[in-house]
């Protein structure tokens, strides 16, 4: 669990390569580079061998937690294993190498992918149109509030507010603010679900439109949400659909027959896409028929002559990135969905949902339910019992570690205190959250009998507890030498 520094690992003189004696004059450094230039003493590099180099930082990459190497239970980010096949397509040397500035006609296959990826798209959302260049989940929400807001400019209208749940996720308020919108808060009731008569009370000619993901953050499918559009329609307003949990109801429900005009979908959380990490990533966009010219432009259409980019849309918002999107990813996804079909991605919802009620069932004698169930592909618990106990939802987390497991997300939504958010997915089998059940069950009788073993979690790591908002605020990325960090 622990590696030596790089530095650590070398001799004098020892090197990883060998030059031939040069067969060019010497000439004096001085006469070649200006003084300034030239270093007065040899720099602080390691002194190593290309078996040092390569065993070290292929050590250093098997110390890292990855979804190849095990189970991330992160509720909300919905870390799903990525198939390989999906790798294997996107290197297909006539996706791979070509270019976005080719003619049309020398990419039709590439545009045959977006344009299908398009209509697969609008088949499982139940909507009419889809620009693929968002280049993420946030990225997307802020596009759609864009076509929004072109939108009731279009009608002449001046609609100010976007209402988000107060348990909704924390790129919607920020991308209401991204987009210069006021954001207004709804309340959740005691089920867990929106509060009816609050939004119908918020709701007003200033509304431009509802940010919600179904089923929301808490695991829940909101009942009503149809009475929830019909009160945002009747104010003028408009439907946003977070696509963050479409992975619970593919095949069973879409967005666009709930009442939702706008869409957008994250296809690391839905479709195995690789997840973050800074990018590349892919959040298409999904809007109903009257929405259409408001798209950004390019869009992939079919004509006579084949498959097209098509431009002519008035009323576009315009580009909103380069090119048309990370079309990597799009490959990714468009393979994912035609491997899997109607059927499949139907079992994907009803396993993940199975997946995250068996977890409810096995760990809610010991860790507070605060809304009840059935849940949909998530499950959020709370610590509050454990925090009475002296352990806290981030020592659990910590311990996780100890028995070498990923921990869930916590402390979110904020609505619930000590929150624990698990999301198995669909690609996990039976035995691998009965390992994740027995180390939560044990945890919790730590944090009952012997709360410091949990407080001081975790005890097998390469480092144990950091200053973790010194971390984040200050990071100390650079090694120096001693005589460097002393002086």
């Amino acid at each position: 669990m622990t590696e030596p520094l790089i530095f650590e690992l070398g001799a004098p003189g020892r090197k990883g390569y060998t030059l031939p004696a040069p067969d060019v004059p010497a000439e004096p450094l001085e006469e070649m580079i200006p003084a300034r230039y030239l270093r007065r003493t040899p720099a602080n590099l390691p002194e190593v061998s290309e078996p040092d180099v390569i065993r070290h930082f292929t050590h250093l990459s098997q110390m890292n937690y990855s979804i190849d190497s095990g189970f991330y239970p992160l509720g909300s980010c919905t870390m799903k294993y990525n198939p390989k096949v999906n790798e294997v397509a996107a290197s297909l040397p006539g996706f791979r190498d070509i270019h976005p500035l080719q003619p049309e006609s020398t990419v039709q296959g590439a545009l045959r992918l977006m344009y299908e990826l398009q209509e697969l798209l609008g088949a499982i959302a139940g909507m009419d149109a889809f620009t693929l260049q968002p280049a993420a989940g946030a990225h997307g929400e802020l596009t759609g509030l864009f076509i929004i807001q072109a939108y009731l400019r279009s009608k002449g209208e001046h609609r100010d507010e976007v209402i988000a749940p107060n348990s909704s996720h924390g790129t919607n308020p920020a991308s209401a603010a991204m987009a210069r919108a006021k954001l207004v808060t709804v309340g959740t009731d005691a089920r867990g679900r929106v509060d009816i008569e609050e939004l119908r009370r918020l709701v007003s000619d200033r509304t431009a439109a509802l940010m919600l993901t179904n089923p929301n953050t808490l695991g829940l499918f909101e009942e009503d949400v149809e009475e929830m559009a019909r009160i945002v329609h009747e104010a003028g307003g408009l439907m946003y659909y977070d696509g963050a949990n479409l992975n619970a109801i593919m095949g069973k429900a879409r967005p666009g027959d709930m009442g939702f005009d706008v869409v957008h979908l994250n296809l690391h959380k839905t479709f195995t896409t690789p997840h973050g990490g800074g990018g590349p990533g892919a959040g298409p966009v999904g809007v109903k028929e009257f929405l259409r010219p408001f798209l950004p432009v390019p869009i992939v259409e079919r004509a006579d002559a084949g498959y097209i980019l098509q431009e002519d849309l008035p009323q576009t918002i315009g580009k909103v990135r380069s090119f048309y999107g990370n079309f990597a990813m799009l490959v990714r996804a468009y393979t994912y969905i035609r491997e899997m079909g109607r059927q499949g991605l139907t079992q994907v919802s009803e396993d993940a949902v199975l997946a995250a009620n068996y977890l409810r069932a096995r760990l809610q004698d010991l860790y507070e339910a605060p809304f009840p169930g059935p849940n949909m592909h998530e499950v959020v618990l709370s610590a509050r019992r454990q925090k009475a106990q002296g352990a806290r939802a981030l020592d659990i987390a910590k311990r996780l570690m100890d028995y070498g497991f990923h921990a869930p997300t916590i402390y979110f939504p904020l609505t619930v205190e000590e929150a624990l958010m698990i999301e198995p997915t669909e690609t996990e089998n039976k035995g691998t959250l009965d390992a994740f059940i027995e180390a939560m069950r044990a945890i919790a009788g730590e944090a009952a009998e012997n709360p410091e073993i949990v407080r001081g979690a975790p005890h097998d790591a390469p480092v144990s507890r950091l200053d973790e908002a010194r971390a984040a605020r200050q990071p100390d990325l650079r090694w120096r030498p001693a005589e460097e960090a002393s002086a």
